[in-house]
């Protein structure tokens, strides 16, 4: 993918619908491909960074749902926007369930469509940057044992170092001696950087 410009692909079975928005897109300062089916896009587009997939809800072989279900399985770096030829609202709020960023009826509002890859495109990539510092915090906090992350929690949560020995029936300088390997293996600087790395890691999936 092109760093220089942020990079859309477009699914669609009909061809005039993909020349229209690889134009308009673009014209709008994208990086576009497009593709006439899912099998397609899997089998030759392999993004490296945050991209935005348009994608037509109704085509052969796997339908726009049936492809955000595997971007969202596999946590393939696309943020999602669907087009439809004839409004289907139990679909549409499907999509949106699982993280569209919108639900566009054909023949498609140009500003609407070009705000909703925008929109796509920077949910997605803060969606991105929490899957990695979520990896980043599991990376870290894998290697405290059992009574580092007992410790650890009790810290996060405001507990002062007399009040985690008591909790846990150990000596407070036990406690200290856990509480300063939680910070090394950690590699956070300050309590706040631990708390945000335990925010990161503690994250529920969307």
């Amino acid at each position: 993918m092109r760093q220089d410009k942020r990079h859309v692909v477009v699914v669609d079975d009909d061809e005039s619908v993909r020349r229209s928005l690889d134009r308009l897109l673009r014209s709008a300062g994208y990086d576009v491909t497009t593709y006439a089916s899912a099998e397609a896009l899997f089998a030759n587009d392999s993004p490296d960074l945050p991209a935005c997939a348009v994608l037509d809800l109704a085509m052969p072989g796997l339908n726009g749902l049936e492809i955000q279900a595997r971007i969202v399985s596999e946590e393939l770096p696309y943020g999602v926007v669907f087009l439809t030829g004839h409004g289907n609202l139990e679909a549409g709020v499907d999509a949106m369930k699982h993280g569209a960023a919108d639900f566009l009826t054909k023949p498609v509002d140009e500003t609407r469509l070009l705000a909703a890859v925008e929109r796509a495109l920077n949910d997605n990539l803060t969606a991105v940057e929490i899957r990695t510092e979520a990896k980043d915090a599991e990376s870290r906090f894998s290697q405290l044992t059992q009574r580092e992350s007992e410790v650890m929690e009790h810290v996060v949560a405001g507990r002062l170092n007399k009040q985690i020995a008591a909790d846990l029936d150990i000596s407070e300088k036990t406690v200290k001696a856990h509480r300063a390997q939680v910070m090394r293996k950690s590699r956070a600087g300050s309590l706040a950087e631990l708390v945000r790395l335990h925010m990161h890691w503690q994250r529920p999936d969307d």
